[in-house]
């Protein structure tokens, strides 16, 4: 072994991938790089052909067809309302063109399933709202004062644009309060929503996803809300911003505290009882996700998929990356493996951002969700507590010049190539020198995305059936491998 470059066992230069029954002269393959230095971004490189694997060669990795797993809904980003917001403020053909760059599959990096917000976020530089804001003091429960209107200066403007580029684009929703007058505190930010307003909530999540269907905008799936042991703490200003604990709520002052063994409770009666029931009488189609929150919370999600009323109505469970780790999300699919596992907010960055999403996917997530797609080089527009100085497309406060950053083309490594309805099949280990993953998609192709994350150039060992392809790495970089099966 030479020293300075890497293999698979610690050296070299290039990768070799094992391929094929079909001749080595019937099958092509093609392939794409982003390396982190910018000086490729979702390059084409020259295609080549395979050669028979030497008698008795072993691989360093193996991808195996026969062996399948999860099925990709899809991957994508969000259109909350800084994002949404940022979009408008460019001209038409701009906005036009920086919304194919992100959701067509052949003009752009097509990113196919996009969280969008019911009602605002932190993320936006307008005053917060919900699609049912009262006077202080004053309620709502026929739901009379019901309406999007907000949303349509530029949120349902945008969405509409994406899915003129897209139409196969799909939205999951998710609230980061209910109404101000259902909860304890009186108003979005923090608090607990009061059990005797679940039926009224319920039918609030329906008249959400009908206006929006009445827009042209149907929904795929709902959660019930973001991040649900978030609570304000009055001396801390970082918490002020909307959010509902969803806790179990004992009378109009005093609600309890949330061991384990009832974490998630208060929003498992609001789905069996209220919210699958409510979607069920109206015939809305739209899917429940529960939870919502970080991977080092099993507890929650446990409790409501062990309820087989409850779990009757949740297609899967969504999860957020800040504390815990992916292996959580795997071990949770184990537990339930008659639902799927989501992961519903979480940016990535650089080259590690994408060993970070090949450990996602390989531990089950049947999609993947960034968080704000587009901020300003000031940070704007944000409300809320929590600073964004990176997106994957970035906006000139001053000039609304759009740059595109090193994690849009690593987002489209994936996104690009990875199609909705792929199942994931495998491909032997990974490791964090040297992550892979790899999938069938229904055009039968096969898709191997790899990244090296190391300053060197990477060999390794690749099988799949019978043929031998020699590839290169490159260092600091995300490569997409494809061919036909």
């Amino acid at each position: 072994m030479s020293h300075g470059k890497r293999s698979c066992l610690g050296v070299a230069a290039v990768c070799l991938v094992v391929f094929s029954t079909k001749s080595a002269a019937d099958r092509t393959v093609e392939s794409w790089v982003s390396s982190l230095d910018m000086s490729r971004t979702l390059a084409a490189q020259d295609k080549r052909t395979f050669s028979s694997a030497a008698p008795g060669q072993e691989s360093d990795f193996v991808v195996d067809g026969s062996k399948t797993y999860q099925t990709i809904l899809g991957l994508g980003s969000s259109l909350e309302h800084s994002t949404c917001a940022n979009l408008w403020r460019l001209d038409p053909a701009a906005r036009s063109e920086v919304t194919e760059r992100l959701v067509s599959p052949d003009k752009g990096i097509g990113m196919n399933l996009m969280r969008i917000c019911i009602g605002t976020p932190d993320f936006t530089g307008e005053p917060w709202y919900s699609y049912d804001d009262m006077p202080a003091g004053q309620t709502d429960e026929d739901l009379k004062n019901f309406s999007i209107e907000k949303d349509r200066a530029y949120v349902i403007p945008v969405l509409k644009l994406a899915l003129e580029k897209n139409p196969d684009l799909l939205f999951f929703a998710t609230p980061w309060s209910p109404p101000g007058w259902m909860k304890t505190t009186g108003d979005l930010i923090g608090g607990h929503l009061y059990p005797k307003y679940y039926p009224h909530y319920a039918r609030y999540f329906a008249k959400f996803i009908e206006a929006y269907k009445a827009e042209g905008i149907p929904i795929h799936a709902v959660t019930v809300q973001n991040e649900p042991g978030v609570n304000k703490k009055d001396d801390v200003q970082s918490w002020w911003y909307p959010s509902c604990q969803w806790s179990l709520v004992v009378d109009e002052d005093t609600w309890w505290p949330v061991p384990l063994e009832i974490m998630g409770h208060a929003e498992r009666d609001f789905i069996r009882d209220h919210l699958g029931p409510t979607f069920r009488q109206a015939g809305i189609k739209t899917r429940i996700w529960c939870f919502d929150h970080n991977l080092n919370n099993l507890w929650y999600p446990r409790n409501i998929l062990s309820d087989s009323a409850a779990a009757e109505y949740v297609e899967g469970t969504a999860f957020h990356p800040y504390a815990g780790e992916a292996s959580d999300m795997g071990a949770f699919h184990a537990e339930f493996p008659e639902r799927n596992v989501h992961l519903s907010e979480g940016s990535m960055y650089g080259v590690q951002g994408a060993v970070n999403i090949i450990e996602f996917l390989r531990n089950w997530a049947a999609s993947y969700n960034a968080w704000v797609t587009m901020i300003d080089t000031n940070g704007k527009p944000n409300n809320g507590p929590f600073e964004c100085t990176d997106t994957c497309v970035m906006l000139d406060a001053e000039t609304l010049s759009v740059r595109y950053t090193f994690d849009y083309f690593m987002y489209g490594q994936f996104m690009k190539f990875i199609q909705r309805g792929a199942v994931r099949i495998d491909s032997g280990r990974s490791t964090r020198d040297f992550a892979q993953v790899a999938f069938r998609n229904p055009d039968t192709s096969i898709v191997l995305v790899a990244a090296n994350p190391a300053k060197a150039p990477f060999t390794c060992t690749i099988g799949y059936e019978e043929g031998v392809l020699i590839a290169e790495l490159p260092p600091e970089s995300v490569v997409t491998y494809r061919w036909r099966e």
